[in-house]
């Protein structure tokens, strides 16, 4: 080959390989996704895909960003400073919704009742109250955070034939000063959530009293779904970044199958939730469906939480559940 030639097509590879570089690291740059988490053990899909790098596998970065309150993930989804959420409470993102159409959508639902535990009203561990209705005498109440929680323990409490101010009183408290709140003494008890409820009774500090009472109180079923919360991501991502948000959908539901299928995966709720490793396995957990899953009873359970909540003044006007939902 001639000197010349031999050239000319070593600079034409020169080029070639220029060009492509910029485009290779684009192609094998991980998708960035910022997804908030409130802590609760609905969380749990999170922390094993998280953990046993399914993100990473779908081509995925996914940042956790801590959430304190159901209201402040919603203004983190309106604001775009996260993309999605692990445990966004449906009233509150429905209300939302109703208000500013194509701000958020339900990729999954946790239905929550007496054997799928999330939500349930405790008491100090000395407490004599044995019922709801023991709860007499200014009794003195926290709740789990937001409009929706403590809207929907005051409806409970409405239902058994309570009365606030002269019974007792109800003020939020941010979930993890749960325990501090009963061992304290400053509250007889409270409203609260998984796994918070799990840790004061493993440490003699609180005692349950009843749990799934959005299902039994306000469906009317103890076997009904209170699909009460869900994992959301904002409109705007999916709309502007579609097959990222599809191949996060998918991994979100490989971690929900684990979840329900796999009781070592429980063991993520240690370092993720702060649960003590002796407890992990106890924790119990919602009933997690994707909304592509959802049976025409579960739709009918979702619509009468949604009524109930424009009822409670929490949504601001009715809204049809399928319009807060997607499978993607």
């Amino acid at each position: 080959m001639l000197r010349t030639d031999f050239l000319r097509l070593a600079a034409r590879a020169t080029a070639a390989l220029a060009l492509a570089l910029p485009f290779a690291g684009v192609a094998h740059a991980a998708d960035k996704i910022k997804f908030g988490v409130f802590p609760s053990s609905a969380a749990l899909p999170f922390y094993i895909a998280q953990n046993r790098g399914w993100f990473k596998e779908a081509g995925l970065e996914v940042e956790e960003v801590p959430m304190t309150s159901h209201p402040l993930t919603v203004q983190a989804l309106v604001s775009a400073s996260i993309d999605g959420a692990a445990n966004l409470v449906t009233l509150e993102g429905a209300n939302m919704e109703s208000r500013r159409p194509g701000t958020l959508k339900y990729i999954s639902l946790n239905g929550q009742n007496s054997q799928h535990v999330i939500e349930q009203f405790v008491v100090k561990a000395s407490s004599p109250a044995k019922s709801l209705k023991d709860f007499r005498n200014g009794f003195k109440l926290f709740s789990a955070p937001g409009p929706a929680n403590i809207g929907a323990a005051r409806a409970v409490l409405k239902k058994v034939g309570l009365v606030e101010g002269k019974d007792f009183t109800i003020q939020e408290q941010q979930i993890g000063v749960h325990v501090g709140a009963l061992q304290s003494g400053n509250f007889d008890g409270g409203y609260t959530l998984e796994p918070s409820a799990t840790i004061m009774v493993a440490q003699g500090v609180g005692r349950r009293v009843e749990t799934g009472v959005i299902a039994t109180y306000l469906l009317g079923r103890k076997e009904a779904s209170a699909f009460a919360a869900g994992a959301v991501l904002s409109d705007k991502f999916i709309a502007e970044r579609p097959e990222v948000a599809k191949r996060f959908a998918a991994v979100w539901a490989r971690g929900v199958k684990a979840a329900q299928t796999d009781t070592s995966t429980r063991g993520y709720l240690i370092q993720g939730m702060k649960v003590p490793p002796e407890l992990a396995a106890t924790v119990p957990l919602p009933r997690i469906v994707m909304t592509g899953d959802l049976s025409p009873a579960d739709v009918a359970d979702f619509q009468k939480f949604l009524d109930i909540g424009t009822e409670l003044g929490v949504i601001k006007d009715k809204i049809d559940g399928k319009a807060v939902v997607k499978a993607l």
